[in-house]
């Protein structure tokens, strides 16, 4: 179907889906488009910008870096905002009913969102998990995450550019006629991603390797430890919808006492009581241990700021971390 050629649907049908959510949202949805059999009135999107919805603000930023003037982009997810625990709002279904096409990670991230996301082509929205291009033999799978590959491929700088180039495929399969314009943005915005990967390099080789240790409240950097050396643990698994006990903090105390680790840190979109507990305990076995910063997991920063960007919040996010574990 040609770009802006994707049928607008009545207000009626957006409260349906809503219902939907709330219910049996699959099979609801199915019916739904099986038993609309008049032709759907058009709009076509002429001169006017890509409307595209996407869930998490790095995928919205990159889809903006590559797709420029030519695409308008909505982050369903902003600043703070746990993917993981997120339900689509009637306003959301709104949008992404309206829009051209919708940008996902597609790797379980998305959980209350998938059976959503999965099935808006059958409404005539184009969607796009922007991880299928990356090779599964690249991808993390913990035996703990139920047989899924860990989804938080944004840490590792190298695959970030894979996603970015399924981006500027999408883009050009849905307005062939930019083409050469998403072609170049894509290459541009890989180069800097290509120079901040060799930053964070460097950054993260000035660390001995004894305190190369990153302690957070969910285990989100293991793409980040696997690219860069370091160890990781996280309070709460690679899902915030685990949560964690009290052995669980202990267990994170002694790990902490034992190397002698000197901050941990906090994340923007998950709540800190957890690390202040492990805080606590590494405190009751007689070892200091400070908050080192916080740094941005699943979400990144406030629009306007450097944090609020891919490649700021990737900067900010080792400069913290250096920071705190060397004890600056």
């Amino acid at each position: 179907m040609p770009v802006g050629m994707w049928p607008v649907r009545s207000r009626a049908v957006q409260t349906a889906l809503v219902c939907c959510l709330i219910g049996s949202f699959v099979a609801a949805l199915l019916l739904l488009v099986g038993c609309n059999g008049s032709a759907p009135a058009t709009d076509s999107a002429g001169d006017r910008a890509l409307r595209i919805v996407a869930t998490i603000g790095q995928i919205a930023d990159a889809v903006r870096r590559v797709g420029g003037d030519a695409v308008e982009v909505h982050a369903l997810m902003g600043p703070g905002v746990d993917p993981h625990l997120y339900r689509a709002s009637e306003s959301d279904i709104t949008r992404l009913e309206s829009a051209d096409a919708v940008f996902w990670n597609g790797l379980h991230l998305e959980a209350g969102m998938t059976g959503v996301l999965e099935r808006m082509e059958d409404l005539g929205v184009r969607s796009v998990r922007v991880t299928d291009g990356i090779d599964r033999g690249q991808l993390l799978a913990p035996p703990e995450f139920e047989g899924a590959y860990d989804p938080h491929v944004w840490f590792d700088l190298g695959l970030w550019a894979v996603v970015v180039a399924s981006i500027r495929d999408a883009l050009v399969d849905l307005d062939p006629a930019g083409a050469a314009t998403y072609r170049a943005n894509a290459e541009a915005y890989v180069a800097e991603i290509e120079d901040l990967d060799a930053y964070v390099t460097e950054q993260a080789d000035t660390l001995d390797a004894a305190i190369r240790a990153l302690v957070t409240a969910h285990d989100a950097f293991n793409y980040f430890a696997r690219r860069y050396g370091f160890e990781v643990r996280g309070l709460q698994g690679i899902s915030t919808e685990s949560e964690a006990s009290t052995a669980d903090v202990q267990a994170l105390a002694r790990f902490i006492s034992d190397r002698g680790i000197r901050a941990v840190f906090i994340e923007s979109s998950v709540p800190d009581q957890g690390v202040q507990a492990v805080i606590e305990a590494a405190g009751a076995r007689g070892h200091t241990v400070v908050v080192g910063g916080e740094i941005y997991s699943d979400a990144m920063g406030a629009a306007g700021t450097p944090e609020g960007t891919y490649l700021g919040m990737i900067r900010h996010n080792i400069d913290t971390i250096v920071s705190g574990l060397s004890g600056e």
